[in-house]
């Protein structure tokens, strides 16, 4: 599928706003950014776009949906390791490391961006401050990661349920997709239970107490949150992992 208008815009106002956060980028390295080959392709709900083991010749960039990592425990069941918003590039792992030892899947239809790790290369050979940016945002992802071991080690299933509300509200405030009181959360109960290391009906009991807290509300997909700073206290919520204003 050929690139976009629509597709252009969604790289220079998503990719590249999360890029700049390390230093601004001059109009060179943006225009180095725009000028990446890249295949779009849309991917429906829970599709594989790298299976574990898998040799990829391209890293992927989120336009839109919802992405996640995963694994699969030999019981068949699935840990979800990570959650990917527009913007995002879930699979920078393949790119030095080649053979990845995870999944890469879609939990709803999103448009993906392709591109080839030799272009990646060479314009990061050319750019070395965004050989920067983008080794910080692997940072993060990996930040992110412990942020997630300390919830599943260490914090209540409440505590960890409104942790990770509080965190996709940011993420997704960064890049333009969330209002200050809510967002489209477009995960069942199910991937949240994968995400979160419960079980369905635990997750249920979860967002029934976080909404008769009043912490949230929650008709299909749109995620209501009245007061940010209880839903923040209710999971022990720092954004500091996020490096959001640094």
């Amino acid at each position: 599928m050929m690139k976009t208008a629509l597709d252009e815009q969604a790289q220079s106002s998503l990719l590249l706003r999360k890029l700049g956060r390390i230093d601004d980028l001059t109009d060179d390295e943006e225009r180095a950014v725009l000028n990446l080959p890249m295949k779009v392709k849309v991917f429906d709900a829970d599709v594989d776009i790298i299976r574990d083991g898998d040799r990829p010749s391209d890293c992927a960039v989120v336009l839109s949906g919802f992405v996640c990592r995963y694994k699969i425990l030999p019981d068949g069941k699935r840990q979800i390791l990570g959650l990917y918003i527009p913007g995002d590039m879930p699979d920078l792992q393949s790119f030095p490391l080649q053979v990845p030892d995870h999944g890469v899947g879609t939990l709803a239809r999103s448009n993906v961006g392709l591109i080839p790790h030799e272009c990646l290369q060479d314009m990061l050979r050319s750019y070395p401050n965004l050989t920067k940016a983008f080794w910080r945002e692997t940072l993060i992802d990996a930040a992110i990661a412990r942020e997630w071991m300390i919830g599943l080690g260490r914090r209540s299933a409440y505590q960890r349920t409104a942790h990770l509300l509080c965190e996709l509200h940011l993420r997704m405030m960064s890049v333009g997709l969330a209002r200050s009181d809510g967002y489209d959360l477009p995960l069942t109960q199910n991937e949240l239970a994968d995400t979160l290391g419960l079980s369905t009906v635990h997750v249920n009991r979860v967002l029934q107490d976080l909404r008769r807290e009043k912490l949230i509300t929650l008709r299909g997909s749109a995620l209501h949150i009245p007061d940010t700073r209880a839903l923040q206290a209710a999971g022990e919520f720092d954004p500091a992992y996020l490096h959001l204003t640094d």
